[in-house]
């Protein structure tokens, strides 16, 4: 989940990104924080850039938040947009850009997290993306959708194939499957494949192009068999 942090408070940014970063090694959920010192800076960057939340102050110089929120609502822009402020002044004109929440100064930790476990579950649930992002031990890594391969859960851990290559990630195998749109396949309680590479399905097995044998789970045999089909079929 990519995240926009705009606040002209170089101190506040630090803290709110450092709740942000806690909230993900809790909830497992993999995020990008970008920081932004002004309105005008976020515009910028935000066609190349843009965030899935947006956690933006109100009163900074130039642009404000509230200007800032209008600006991009009349571009038709559907991020979710969590309002920061000291100030309680400006929470109705959140309802105009059908802000997601209003947090005051200083930012409660419960109720940042609050808000970041609604808006998670929204991207999950509506977004179907081209491309995935999964939390790596410190890291954030962002992988393209068309090249993973499968993902497997080994003992306690979870390991995506990507591109020839392997890496451990930080989330259980639930929460990748949560970030996954349509090809993507549970083929057993501990992979899940990209149908993508595929290239035969034999009973308890898939064979994928690299010859890399993934198992079928006995309940899965047929589902598993119309789902290969009508993926080559569409």
């Amino acid at each position: 989940m990519l995240i926009s942090l705009c606040d002209d408070n170089t101190i506040e940014r630090g803290y709110i990104k450092q709740l942000v970063h806690d909230w993900s090694l809790q909830s497992g959920a993999a995020v990008d924080v970008r920081e932004y010192p002004s309105a005008e800076a976020l515009l910028f960057d935000y066609c190349d850039c843009p965030p899935d939340v947006l956690l933006l102050d109100i009163e900074m110089p130039g642009m404000n938040g509230v200007e800032l929120a209008k600006k991009l609502r009349s571009q038709a822009e559907t991020v979710q947009i969590v309002f920061i402020t000291g100030y309680p002044d400006f929470i109705a004109e959140g309802y105009d850009v059908s802000a997601l929440h209003y947090l005051l100064k200083p930012v409660s930790v419960d109720k940042l997290r609050e808000v970041l476990d609604r808006a998670y579950q929204t991207v999950c649930e509506n977004r179907a993306p081209e491309t995935a992002i999964f939390r790596s031990g410190t890291e954030s890594l962002r992988f393209p959708l068309s090249q993973l391969e499968y993902i497997a859960a080994l003992g306690h851990s979870t390991v995506l194939s990507a591109g020839g290559r392997t890496y451990d990630l930080s989330v259980s195998i639930s929460e990748v499957e949560k970030t996954l749109g349509d090809g993507f396949l549970r083929c057993h309680r501990s992979y899940i494949v990209n149908l993508r590479y595929v290239r035969a399905v034999s009973g308890d097995r898939l064979t994928l192009d690299d010859g890399t044998k993934i198992p079928v789970a006995r309940s899965m045999k047929k589902t598993v068999a119309e789902a290969f089909i009508q993926y080559y079929k569409s």
